[in-house]
């Protein structure tokens, strides 16, 4: 397996196991009702989170190649491989367009 594909699947883990918490503090820190100094309080907890574990850290990345270009979000494949798993049928609801 390639050093991307590995990498992805594990900023995925980081994100999903603190997805919840971060959201919480995100909702604490833009909510103006919420005291000034509790919303800094929040803004400082989710500062000490690790980078990683931020949604921007996510890229598209195919799971076969590691590929980032060229990857289509439904199937997380990039464009090639899409490609070939469609002409052999290995997609179930995917064929080859003919009239």
């Amino acid at each position: 397996m390639r050093f991307q594909i590995l990498r992805d699947k594990r900023q995925r883990q980081a994100y999903a196991a603190n997805e919840v918490i971060r959201q919480v503090y995100r909702y604490i820190t833009h909510n103006q009702t919420v005291a000034p100094k509790i919303r800094y309080q929040a803004q400082l907890a989710l500062h000490q989170y690790p980078q990683i574990s931020s949604l921007a850290q996510v890229k598209n990345r195919c799971i076969e190649t590691g590929r980032a270009r060229g990857v289509l979000r439904d199937f997380r494949l990039c464009r090639t491989q899409f490609r070939l798993k469609a002409l052999r049928g290995e997609i179930p609801g995917v064929a080859k367009a003919s009239w």
